[in-house]
């Protein structure tokens, strides 16, 4: 017995029912819908059956053009024979599956590579509707991954010795396509199975592929989890680092020699303490540093995971707990009122004994112990992160919560039985109102309509008493924009206001320093201590609080919503308003900001710089400096600068520089006028500055 006879017999239903359905088991047993035929070429058709129609681009064909070429049709196309008004065959087939396929070889013709009615193995099937199967050659298939491609192109050759332009003939792809992919051989296997398993992006395993060092891919991998392209690649092709990088002095040149590294001195010009050539061990020094200082941390403090990381991971949307005052127990309270009494006791002696004096300084060093705790469940859920500061200095961020280890409010009771409620009701309420009803019950819920109309009523009243007591509406309003602030939505209040503060240092890493900066973060972190977790408390403890706190709370929580960066265009009004508001405070950036190199003259052209100092010290100075190289105007004019308390425009507020300018000029009443008159004026207006550049 042959095998497609085997096979027919093993089919449910015996071969009659296969052949029914239009298929034939052939003689190795496969089963193919339709039967084999030759067509020639100029016989035939696009089908109107085809659902692509748009049909293919010119790079498609000439890819199917290429490997047909190299390697004939592999897959024969299906067609559907034309038939007349009669159902004789007409010669000719409409191709259903497979046009690509058809177009390149009418293409491979017309350039006479192959004959025009050269003979095509094609697969007839007319049991299958033809739309079906278009549908299906289009639409169920999967493109093939590109570390796939690699790893084909990769064998093609290793072991036949193609090149690149070789490969890219035969497959109809360009050489630079298949040079990227062999590229991708560079990438270490680890990381390739990463990008198998969905953890990095084709983009990301390219940037790796800069380097053929598989070692110094892994540690970047490592270093830099998850980073953009642009930072994998920076980090593969950085061949030295100068001494004055943060992760130098993290971890500390004399750390790097030590461990074997080298440093380059540059003698003729000021290289700032050298250049480390070992990028590799440098990472490596800082990894460890930061991972064991990380593990120190959450072994010490009892948290439940600690990370590290280079870089702040912004937007990473985890929630946070904060530490309480710590309970003060029977036994602190008598060691605080012993060393008190002592204290009382004995404040006014000079020579006080030594087991008195004892006494105190061991009273002294058991109360030092920290006012602020975090609560044993916090700590089992949370952790720490420890970050490398742009300083070279670890910044260690605590309590921040997973989301898995978040906890899940209870649901209130109350709404569930709402909802199930609110159907019957709706039913009920539909019910001809004009039929007898029966008395029901009269614990029934309401019908959603009626519910929203009650409550609309009850908002307007809500509304009119709030509008009508200035007292409540500033502790509601503060209320809400606490929540915002501390808790990231205000859905704990009925008031629909909205707060957010975007994150200034994304406009630049110096802003991390800036003093009036650096004291809205340390005020963040002393009111997020003391407001309650959960945002049910915020309430009362709001309604707790004297009047200038809450009205203390009230400034912080609205200056953090100040956003006047000029980013982008369409701001104006908004911009004009922080100048209104720098007005209104008497705004002085002086304070708070200095033009140094770094902060401004670096980043401002050498006519700049000179148009500062002629402004901030005389035009004979600025023109006495012009003759300088940029870098020694910068080392001549920023003492200068910093000393004026030069500032510019748009960092100017006018009543703030007027007063600034009028204390300048009291201790010299009987300056020349005309020179106060040719003097450029240090304020600005408004408009100048929301159009400054």
């Amino acid at each position: 017995m042959s095998v497609s006879s085997q096979t027919a017999q093993q089919a449910p239903g015996g071969a009659e029912a296969l052949f029914d359905k239009g298929f034939i088991i052939t003689e190795t047993g496969a089963i193919r819908s339709g039967e084999e035929r030759v067509y020639a070429l100029n016989k035939l058709k696009a089908s109107p059956d085809n659902v692509r129609k748009g049909g293919h681009s010119q790079a498609v064909v000439e890819a199917r053009a290429a490997s047909i070429l190299a390697k004939g049709i592999i897959q024969p196309p299906v067609v559907k024979p034309e038939r007349r008004a009669d159902g004789s065959e007409t010669g000719y087939a409409l191709v259903t599956a497979g046009e690509a396929r058809r177009l390149a070889l009418r293409l491979l013709a017309k350039r006479k590579l192959i004959p025009r009615g050269v003979l095509v193995r094609c697969l007839v099937d007319e049991a299958n509707d033809a739309v079906e199967v278009s549908l299906d050659e289009n639409f169920a298939r999967e493109p093939l991954p590109a570390v796939d491609e690699f790893e084909a192109f990769h064998d093609l050759a290793e072991r036949k010795g193609w090149g690149a332009e070789t490969i890219a003939a035969r497959y109809g792809v360009t050489a630079a396509v298949v040079r990227q992919r062999l590229r991708l051989a560079a990438v270490a296997p680890v990381l390739i199975a990463r990008h198998r398993q969905g953890e990095l992006t084709l983009d990301q395993l390219m940037a790796f592929a800069v380097s053929e060092d598989h070692d110094r891919q892994l540690q970047v991998f490592e270093t830099y989890p998850q980073a953009h392209p642009s930072a994998i690649r920076r980090a593969m092709i950085e061949k030295t680092v100068q001494a004055d990088d943060r992760r130098v002095r993290f971890i500390g040149v004399e750390a790097y020699v030590a461990a074997g590294g080298t440093v380059i001195r540059d003698l003729f010009t000021d290289d700032r303490g050298g250049y480390l050539s070992d990028v590799g061990l440098i990472d490596a020094l800082v990894s460890a540093k930061l991972s064991d200082m990380a593990e120190d941390i959450r072994t010490a403090e009892g948290w439940k995971w600690a990370e590290w990381r280079l870089e702040y991971p912004h937007g990473h949307g985890l929630s946070r707990v904060w530490p309480k005052p710590a309970p003060i127990s029977a036994e602190r309270q008598a060691q605080r009122d012993d060393y008190n009494a002592l204290c009382e006791a004995w404040g006014g002696v000079e020579d006080i004994p030594a087991e008195i004096d004892a006494r105190m300084s061991a009273l002294e060093a058991v109360l030092e112990e920290p006012a602020e705790v975090y609560a044993p469940e916090d700590l089992a859920r949370a952790g720490v992160w420890v970050i490398l500061g742009y300083d070279g200095q670890p910044r260690v961020e605590r309590g921040l919560i997973l989301p898995e280890d978040e906890v899940q409010p209870e649901p209130d009771p109350g709404e569930d039985e709402d909802e199930a409620g609110q159907v019957e009701g709706d039913e009920a309420a539909s019910d001809d109102v004009g039929e007898d009803e029966p008395d029901g019950d009269a614990r029934a819920p309401l019908s959603a309509k009626l519910i929203a109309d009650l409550t609309a009523h009850r908002t307007a009243g809500l509304r009119l008493a709030l509008a009508n007591d200035p007292d409540l509406a500033l502790v509601a309003l503060t209320h809400v924009l606490t929540l915002c602030t501390f808790h990231g939505v205000g859905r704990a209040s009925c008031l629909t206001i909205q707060a957010s503060a975007p994150f200034l240092p994304e406009h630049g890493e110096g802003v991390k320093t800036n003093p009036a900066y650096e004291a809205m973060e340390t005020r963040f972190g002393q009111w997020a201590k003391q407001v309650p977790e959960d945002p049910a408390a915020v309430w009362p403890f709001v309604v707790g609080l004297d009047a200038d706190s809450r009205a203390s709370l009230l400034a912080f929580c609205v200056g953090r919503t100040v956003d006047a960066v000029k980013a982008f265009s369409g701001r104006g009004a908004a911009l004009a308003h922080a100048e209104v508001l720098a007005t209104a405070t008497a705004l002085d950036m002086t304070p708070f900001w200095q033009p140094t190199a770094e902060r401004y003259l670096s980043r401002v052209t050498k006519a700049h710089v000179l148009a500062a100092v002629s402004e901030a010290v005389s035009p004979d100075t600025a023109q006495r400096l012009s003759g300088l190289k940029k870098g020694d105007l910068m080392a001549a004019a920023e003492p200068d600068l910093v000393k004026a308390r030069w500032l510019p425009v748009l960092l100017r507020t006018r009543a703030a520089a007027e007063a600034r300018s009028d204390d300048e000029a009291a201790p010299d009443a009987g300056a020349d006028a005309d020179e106060a008159e040719d003097a450029p004026p240090l304020a600005a207006s408004a408009a100048e500055l929301v159009a400054a550049e």
